[in-house]
């Protein structure tokens, strides 16, 4: 019997008191939310305070959790060869309190954008629903399955 590697991530959306919404453009991805893999021993919070203010230079607090994601799809990673296993994701709201927009090794630029403008930067389908999830989270979690190989396909959604 095999034993199950996941890849565990967070991902935070960051609003402001104006109602800006913090995206990052990855160099890989496009525009998308902060967000990234949980470390070996370290918390998902943590995680999630340490990838945004490495993706965007913002210094966050973490509340609300709005989703749990799977990604189930089987493909290969950025090399070709590596077989990329099921990756579980779990979104949270986050405020900033500090810092300074930046960029870092995976980010070519940071930005606040207006709520209602967000859908107009961020293209990756998993990426769009997940942040469809934020702008209609009512505190009851959103779960969803999806694979985003060969292409972006919603295999499951409830509320959890």
């Amino acid at each position: 019997m095999q034993i199950p590697t996941h890849i565990v991530a967070v991902g935070g959306i960051v609003e402001d008191d104006q109602g800006n919404i913090l995206l990052v453009k990855t160099k890989h991805g496009g525009w998308v939310f902060p967000g990234g893999q949980v470390e070996v021993g370290e918390n998902l919070i943590d995680a999630l305070i340490r990838e945004v203010k490495e993706e965007s230079g913002i210094d966050v607090t973490v509340s609300n959790l709005i989703g749990v994601y799977s990604n189930t799809g089987k493909h290969k990673g950025y090399d070709g060869v590596t077989d990329i296993p099921t990756k579980v994701m779990m979104d949270f709201v986050c405020k900033p309190v500090g810092g300074e927009l930046d960029v870092s090794d995976e980010t070519t630029d940071s930005r606040w954008v207006k709520k209602d403008e967000v859908l107009d930067y961020v293209e990756t389908p998993a990426y769009r629903t997940r942040y469809q999830a934020y702008l209609d989270f009512t505190n009851q979690t959103h779960y969803m399955e999806y694979v985003t190989h060969p292409t972006f396909e919603l295999k499951q959604k409830r509320m959890i």
